[in-house]
């Protein structure tokens, strides 16, 4: 399913009011929330390329919804991570302790953070996490879902001023459909701005030659 922005054709994300970004993040949740209705759709996986070099085919500011009938391996990854994690929820702890360490924190409110991740695998790399912990995105409070869309709104805008127009990607993580799991549901926005060299095809070991602590601080500030 296609998802389009605003009937403006110059439009990206980083250019929406409040409404509007709240407005993206309620269709999401309904298409997941009816995704989750079909059968044999195990996942929706909610993603939006910007720029050529993101994948994006078509000019026009949009995002893809696609229900598959697997959960995707990365995502299986993450929630390999939560099941290990034994020393509380993971998202939470860490929200706990990037924001006492004060180095990787973008930005933060009472509903929503975003950081630059300490393993981030490209340069600005960001994470915008919601405080309630809710596994399914489908279930998340109205308050929480249009925080996190006008965070996400803010974080390009801030990655507009840093480095100019760039192309990003951005990839929503949610439960599996149907999962009672331990989950913390969350929004990646990677800005495409190295490219994959040798090493990193030959060996899937990505290398970020800019520190989150560094793009964190660039990120923070900036004036909006």
């Amino acid at each position: 399913e296609v998802l389009v922005l605003s009937p403006d054709h110059t439009a990206s994300w980083a250019d929406l009011d409040n409404k509007q970004c709240g407005l993206i993040m309620a269709a999401v949740r309904d298409r997941i929330e009816d995704h989750a209705r079909t059968p044999g759709v195990e996942y929706t996986q909610t993603i939006l390329n910007h720029g050529r070099e993101a994948g994006a085919s078509i000019e026009h500011p949009h995002g893809q919804l696609l229900g598959i009938p697997f959960v995707p391996g990365e995502l299986s990854e993450e929630l390999a991570g939560y099941a290990e994690y034994t020393s509380g929820p993971l998202l939470e702890s860490m929200i706990e302790d990037e924001e006492k360490a004060a180095e990787r924190v973008v930005s933060a409110d009472d509903r929503v953070v975003v950081l630059c991740p300490y393993w981030s695998g490209s340069p600005y790399e960001m994470i915008v996490i919601p405080r309630e912990k809710t596994p399914h995105i489908d279930d998340a409070a109205p308050a929480d879902l249009a925080a996190a869309g006008r965070a996400v709104r803010d974080s390009l805008l801030r990655m507009r001023q840093v480095l100019g127009e760039v192309a990003y990607n951005i990839v929503f993580h949610s439960a599996p459909h149907h999962r009672d799991v331990a989950f913390h549901w969350h929004i990646h926005i990677v800005p495409q701005v190295t490219t994959a060299a040798g090493f990193e095809q030959g060996t899937g070991v990505k290398i970020n030659v800019v520190p989150p602590e560094r793009a964190a601080r660039q990120l923070r500030g900036v004036d909006l």
